[in-house]
């Protein structure tokens, strides 16, 4: 059943984009991901062009999120004031970020901007959570106890506040760092940034596990609902029939996702996540460096010329 995508301006198959749609938003649940960085990706190799699968995702993200959200809302695994503070650094961010999409857009470098960003983010991340997955799940297999983190350097930074819920005592001045750089990625790479602030909060912030997931979908939520906002107002590039498809099936996908994380262990949804990333990191960097089988290609200039 094939479709045709009016600002995307090609056709795909309609089953096609429900299922991405839906496995993204189990993984949303499941890891408190947005799954941009995941679906982002996965919409370029069906032939979507970077600038509209980048506005576009955006809005499933926010669909999928709030679907998750509400299912860790029940169970009081969201810290709402840490949540706060992530989101307002979040959204300074995401209007820094669409300053700086919309000045590359101009220049007509966009789409390799966007390619690049997700190989280095995604091997990057991918890698240092693999590690440390492994390394997590070798000292509970000979019984050693996890250390304790010691206090660094972000507990001596003043502006001190209590998170309660996640049983903290901290400066905001990190999480509003994490907030602005989540906020600068998901207007340039179309991701909720969930794949970066989940490690953040977890290694930088040394918030518990089970709580980490709701507060990181009950920020992405805003960020990516205004990240939209803005790429529809200024850029026109959110496709309306591809949004939808993808939504429909993330929504159903989250609340399946929220119950299967639920049932597994800390550890072995970090390595599953880590897997996942390295997987799509390493067919993008393929994509990139391999000849493409068309090496000219006619197209409008950046700048309307």
């Amino acid at each position: 059943m094939q479709i045709y995508l009016p600002i995307a301006e090609v056709s795909v198959n309609a089953f096609l984009l429900l299922g991405l749609g839906g496995l993204v938003g189990v993984l949303s649940g499941m890891f408190g991901v947005g799954g941009g960085f995941l679906m982002t990706p996965l919409l370029f190799f069906i032939g979507i062009p970077p600038a509209v699968a980048v506005a576009t995702e955006a809005n499933q993200i926010v669909a999928s999120s709030f679907s998750g959200v509400l299912a860790h809302l029940r169970r009081k695994t969201v810290d709402l004031r840490m949540g706060t503070v992530l989101l307002i650094g979040g959204l300074v961010g995401a209007a820094l970020g669409v300053v700086v999409f919309n000045y590359l857009k101009s220049m007509g470098q966009v789409d390799l901007l966007v390619r690049l960003c997700y190989v280095v983010f995604l091997g990057i991340i991918g890698g240092m959570m693999f590690f440390e997955s492994l390394r997590a799940i070798r000292n509970t297999r000979s019984g050693k106890a996890p250390r304790r983190k010691k206090h660094g350097w972000v507990h001596g930074l003043p502006f001190k506040m209590r998170f309660r819920t996640s049983g903290l005592y901290i400066s905001v001045i990190p999480p509003l760092l994490v907030g602005v750089a989540v906020g600068i990625l998901a207007a340039i790479m179309g991701v909720g940034g969930g794949f970066i602030m989940v490690p953040a909060m977890i290694y930088l912030l040394g918030m518990p596990t089970k709580v980490v997931v709701g507060t990181s979908l009950f920020q992405i939520i805003f960020v990516t609902a205004f990240t939209t906002l803005l790429h529809a107002t200024t850029n026109f590039t959110v496709d309306i029939a591809l949004a939808v498809l993808l939504l429909v099936g993330g929504v159903i996908g989250a609340q399946i996702g929220t119950r299967i994380g639920t049932r597994m262990q800390a550890e072995q949804l970090r390595i599953a996540l880590a897997v996942m990333v390295l997987a799509v990191c390493g067919k993008l960097a393929m994509d990139l460096l391999l000849q493409p089988s068309e090496l000219y290609s006619i197209g409008t200039a950046g700048g309307g010329h």
